[in-house]
């Protein structure tokens, strides 16, 4: 277990990152609807991503079209721990990607993701009539390009509960690591692994594309100035 604390001071920002500001809001926004609302489960049920209902294989219950799925299922999520965990890591990596990008291709970029990492369970889950809920898989872009972006950046990480410093690429290598492993064990615990997956492809390759002329990759930053918890 990988839990990231900070990169740097997350008080500090070259440029506030809006976006990512945004995103945490509206999702922490739509999961208090959830819970106010007999706790999501009709929202769930009404704009979760269904895979065969995606590919035509089964009715759609959603009183949206089906593909728009796609895009709602990102911002609902099936339980404290769930939008938690996803929003702590977009607050901790999302900025630095927002600040690379500019906020309009990061808001694309992360939506784009999204979408892609959906559509990667949908086709790997074709007969699947259950909803898939979760910003995972646009995370796990965002996750994708900072490895690409910062793969040398000190990362104040929780492994196992305990505070360490580790340089970005073992943090989300570990992340990774841990998809393939809980995906080896052939347990079927509710997580959309496909997602994980297809989130960390769209993002490498979608940042490659939208990123600016002027932003490289692979450069190893080192910030050693942030302190421990």
């Amino acid at each position: 277990m990988v839990i990231p604390l900070f990169d740097h001071d997350p008080t500090e920002f070259k440029v506030p990152p809006y976006v990512t500001w945004s995103l945490i809001a509206l999702n922490v926004a739509v999961f208090l609807v959830e819970q106010a609302t007999g706790g999501g489960e009709f929202l769930i049920m009404s704009y979760g991503a269904v895979p065969a209902a995606i590919l035509g294989k089964a009715p759609n219950a959603s009183p949206i079209p089906a593909w728009a799925t796609l895009v709602t299922s990102m911002f609902l999520h099936s339980g404290v721990l769930h939008v938690a965990g996803n929003m702590l890591y977009l607050f901790v990596f999302g900025d630095d990607i927002e600040e690379a990008m500019g906020w309009w291709r990061f808001l694309l970029f992360y939506l784009a993701s999204g979408i892609l990492a959906g559509l990667a369970y949908v086709y790997s889950n074709a007969d699947n009539v259950g909803p898939m809920v979760g910003a995972s898989g646009a995370i796990a872009g965002v996750l994708a390009a900072y490895l690409m972006l910062r793969p040398c950046a000190k990362l104040w990480v929780l492994v196992f509960f305990r505070p360490v410093k580790i340089a970005a690429m073992w943090a989300i290598g570990l992340w990774v690591a841990f998809q393939f492993y809980d995906i080896a064990q052939g347990e079927d615990d509710g997580v959309a692994y496909a997602a994980h997956l297809g989130g960390l492809a769209a993002g490498a390759l979608l940042f490659v594309a939208l990123r600016p002329r002027d932003v490289e990759l692979f450069e190893c930053l080192y910030d050693e100035e942030s302190t421990p918890p």
